[in-house]
């Protein structure tokens, strides 16, 4: 029996003169990853290749086959430059085919340094400081682990629990790596491994990992899952507060025309709800209002409204008022950026101005 390497090389070869006999000219390089990569092979190993292609002609390339003699299957992949630029801007943690994979073979130079400034411009991203920018990627991935968690959590069956749940494991896993700044180098057999190692995660990241899928009921699951989820959470609020987030300073072309918004939008609603009992009516008001101050300090320098601090379902008159008082605060910032509120005695004398 012929040895894995040798075994590999047929392989490559194969692609090699497949390419030239079928699409000439449309393969660029070919590279190993994964465990070949790596060094965690072990006989029934699958081969990994990076097959970069050209065009679409490159597409015949690929092939999904099973070797009988090892019982192994091999996926033969193709890429192209374009999924390899977007791996570059490190929108995701498992870029370790871009970053480490082996080149074995090369059309042509010019192909080798395209590759190399791809790599290069993914490690000054990973090598720059930690940024708004940094979390803002590892919050998106965070943002899709609290989806999966409230498929799961409003699930019953344990079949559709457990795929909410592997959602959450697979969308924590590279939001925490993400935080770090780092990648997947040895993937999913060597992932706790790598996670222990970052230094931005819940003390006991894999320990409730393992405790999400050793669960044996839909309750155990969904508890474990909430354990998970509320201290990865906290990990990213900690690591927020020490990113100097850079707010633009409140001026009059930035605050102007806000607050009489506010006022306009939400101010009589807060009293009719108040006047008629309609709790709904009162809730999407002052929820409606918390957004446009939350999109306010979130660009402009301004202080924090606890808008919604103010809701009290069973008093909507003082719904109604503590939502005035913040409105009556928010006019300190209109007084700091030079602004005047723009009042009119009726229609006409707007009209005449306007």
């Amino acid at each position: 029996m012929i040895s894995l390497e040798q075994r590999n090389q047929k392989i490559i070869d194969a692609v090699i003169k497949k390419a030239d006999i079928v699409c000439p000219g449309a393969l660029a390089l070919i590279g190993i990853h994964g465990s070949f990569m790596t060094g965690d092979f072990y006989v029934k190993s699958d081969l990994d290749l990076l097959i970069i292609i050209n065009d679409d002609r490159g597409w015949q390339l690929g092939c999904a086959f099973i070797q009988d003699d090892l019982q192994v299957g091999h996926d033969i992949y193709c890429t192209t430059w374009e999924r390899l630029q977007a791996d570059a801007r490190y929108e995701h943690p498992n870029i370790s085919k871009l970053m480490d994979t082996k080149i074995v073979y090369c059309a042509d130079q010019k192909y080798k340094e395209q590759l190399e400034t791809l790599r290069q411009m993914a490690k000054d991203i990973l090598t720059s400081p930690f940024s708004e920018e940094d979390y803002t990627k590892a919050e998106k991935l965070l943002k899709e682990a609290e989806h999966c968690y409230t498929s799961a959590m409003i699930s019953e069956h344990m079949s559709d629990v457990l795929a909410g749940a592997g959602g959450v494991i697979y969308y924590v896993e590279n939001a925490i790596a993400m935080l770090n700044k780092q990648y997947f180098y040895y993937g999913v057999k060597r992932a706790y491994e790598e996670l222990n190692a970052m230094q931005n995660r819940p003390e006991k990241l894999c320990d409730m990992i393992d405790d999400v899928i050793s669960a044996t009921s839909v309750a155990s699951v969904k508890k474990h899952l909430s354990t998970l989820m509320k201290e990865t959470i906290a990990v990213f609020h900690n690591v927020k507060e020490t990113i100097a987030i850079q707010k633009k300073t409140a001026t009059g072309d930035m605050l102007t025309g806000t607050y009489e918004e506010m006022y306009s939008n939400w101010r009589n609603k807060m009293y009719a709800a108040a006047e008629t009992g309609d709790r709904h009516l009162a809730f999407m008001s002052l929820l409606s209002s918390n957004a446009m101050f939350s999109e306010i300090s979130s660009e402009v320098d301004i202080s924090q409204y606890d808008v919604l601090g103010g809701y009290n379902s069973q008093d909507l008159h003082k719904t109604a008022k503590a939502h005035d008082d913040i409105l009556s605060e928010y006019l300190e910032e209109y007084r700091k950026a030079g602004i005047q509120v723009k009042h009119y005695s009726d229609i006409d004398a707007f009209v005449l101005d306007y």
